[in-house]
């Protein structure tokens, strides 16, 4: 067992950009081609994946901590805010809003929530928007479930009332330009 490490523990949550929320299970100390290594192990429930980062490279690769409350109260924010979508091809905006999952950024994140979001009256979503959709949103709610202590079902239903909500001020103001 290494010693522990500046920054994380075993137990902490901590967000790996190309995986989201993981648990450290356990830090470990470990000889690869001769090299002596230290190494966070840690633990994805979600995919049942198990990683293992040198420790030294755990900054380079994006390893954080889970955000702040204030870095919570703006991705809710942004999820109010006006659908930004470009008019661009779909693949390249599909490879953006891929770059905005895996930068691990929760406003990011919140951003391809927010823009991919469909109501129930609007035209449905095409197969890869709504597998992008369903990343990032599972993402939001799993970094919310370990920062509120819920679980992710709760977390996704407080990130959907939210949309939800905003989409009722938005018809509310149609309705009253319409009256």
């Amino acid at each position: 067992m290494a010693a522990k490490a500046p920054g994380f523990s075993v137990g902490d949550h901590v967000v790996y950009p190309k995986h989201g929320v993981g648990r450290i299970v356990e830090l470990q100390a470990t000889e690869i081609a001769g090299a002596k290594l230290e190494l966070y192990v840690l633990r994805f429930e979600k995919e049942r994946m198990t990683l293992r980062v040198p420790m030294n490279k755990a900054e380079a690769v994006g390893m954080r901590k889970l955000s702040s409350q204030a870095t919570l109260a703006d991705a809710m924010t942004t999820l109010k805010g006006k659908p930004k979508v470009k008019r661009t091809m779909w693949s390249r905006r599909a490879q953006e809003y891929e770059a905005k999952i895996n930068s691990g950024d929760l406003v990011s994140i919140a951003e391809v929530v927010r823009d991919l979001h469909r109501a129930e009256d609007q035209p449905e979503q095409s197969y890869s928007e709504r597998q992008i959709y369903e990343a990032a949103i599972g993402r939001l709610a799993r970094e919310l479930a370990a920062m509120e202590g819920v679980d992710e079902a709760a977390a996704q239903t407080k990130i959907e009332e939210v949309l939800m909500k905003k989409l009722a001020g938005v018809k509310a103001q149609q309705d009253a330009v319409a009256a």
